[in-house]
């Protein structure tokens, strides 16, 4: 339980603070003559437009020699540094789990922060050094809690944090930083609702608006040229778990996938908002185009994605009564889920239980007794696979 307040505690402090500082490609925002600040640099922005594109949408060779010509020219800034961590997040991103990243994108978040600190200490009133600040480590803490490292997860969202408070007061950046106002409006709210024993802890924050935040998300993801796609990145994620708006998941999640159709992230959530609302032959469609890009290799599509898409295709074969098709994919459900190391996820789970029914029904109760007891084995007593598995192989004497 400790742990658990801890974590939900440093999701408050790490949204407030995750200001992912680039975004989708747009009209670059025109900033005055002279400003000092290198984000708002127009010819930089529209150099800045190409290499983020290339980034999101997976093509990271591309956008990181564009990033070493920025770290070539600003050697000082804190801005390239940055920009190759954010490059090593979103291959995080697949697979939260997998810590092959890990060290390099604190290294590059380390260097970032060296130099905005240097540019800080230059000019404590330096609001661009404060923005780099405030989004290195809110990205440092935001992958210290997934690593359960919360010594550093606090450390680095009280950093966020203070760095965010000094970077407000300057006009260009008000639709960047109006983000981790989103945020802080929802999640302030959320965290009491769902968690009561946390009420006191969050009666010593500012009081949230959920409505308010969500608006203010929509008006990020509309309007903001550097955090648009984080925008839409949790406002899809939200719609589709927390507000019960599947249909607006839908939209944005559809509309990221068609701006950046190689960035698997994107690729897998339009397959399941898809399932989520029944367009089943959509759903299919984009899950067989899934597992053959894992087949060819397809950089950052693997086991993950698979065991996403290889569910839905299950599903569908299930359903119109196709049970060879139908057993083929969950296995595949199956296999893609011990190879990403996810046996207690549902997708993997409820597979099973598919698979023990099939074989049920073809007579073969030895196999589905073992696949029964997978679940067991991997299920907690209390989630619901584990009863269906428990009161089916009673029922049918396993």
């Amino acid at each position: 339980m400790i742990k658990r307040i801890w974590v939900l505690v440093w999701g408050i402090w790490l949204m407030l603070s995750s200001v992912q500082v680039f975004g989708q490609a747009g009209d670059p925002v025109y900033p005055p003559k002279n400003s000092d600040y290198l984000l708002l640099d127009k010819g930089l922005q529209y150099r800045i437009t190409k290499s983020i594109n290339s980034m999101y949408n997976f093509d990271f060779p591309t956008a990181e020699r564009d990033f070493a010509v920025i770290m070539y020219q600003y050697p000082d800034h804190p801005l390239p540094d940055f920009l190759m961590a954010l490059g090593y997040w979103w291959r995080i991103e697949l697979d939260v789990t997998n810590t092959r990243y890990d060290d390099i994108f604190i290294q590059y978040l380390d260097r970032a922060n060296e130099k905005a600190e240097e540019m800080f200490d230059e000019n404590p009133k330096n609001k661009e050094a404060a923005f780099f600040l405030a989004a290195g480590y809110g990205f440092m803490g935001r992958l210290y809690s997934e690593r359960k490292s919360w010594t550093k997860a606090a450390w680095a969202g009280r950093n966020a944090l203070k760095y965010m408070d000094l970077s407000r007061g300057e006009a260009e950046f008000n639709p960047e930083l109006l983000l981790g106002d989103a945020l802080f409006n929802y999640f302030s709210v959320w965290i009491p609702e769902n968690y009561p024993l946390l009420k006191p802890v969050m009666a010593l924050f500012p009081k949230g608006n959920k409505q308010l935040g969500l608006q203010q998300l929509e008006t990020v993801a509309s309007n903001a040229f550097y955090t648009r796609v984080e925008a839409q990145y949790f406002l899809f994620r939200l719609y589709a778990s927390e507000e019960k708006r599947p249909y607006d998941a839908l939209r944005i999640s559809e509309y990221l996938h068609s701006k950046f159709p190689n960035n698997p992230y994107f690729h897998r959530s339009y397959a399941r908002h898809l399932y989520t609302v029944g367009r089943w032959t959509e759903a299919v469609e984009q899950s067989y185009e899934i597992l053959n890009r894992i087949d060819n290799k397809q950089y950052g599509y693997e086991s993950n994605s698979g065991r996403y898409a290889a569910f839905y295709v299950a599903e569908y074969h299930y359903r119109v009564g196709d049970r060879a098709e139908a057993k083929k994919y969950y296995l595949k459900t199956v296999a893609y889920g011990e190879e990403s190391e996810s046996q207690e996820s549902g997708y993997y789970l409820h597979a099973l239980i598919q698979l023990g029914k099939i074989e049920t029904a073809a007579k073969n109760k030895a196999q589905a007794k073992k696949y029964f007891d997978r679940v067991k084995k991997y299920a907690k007593r209390n989630h619901p696979a584990h009863k269906e598995a428990r009161d089916f192989i009673k029922k049918n004497k396993l």
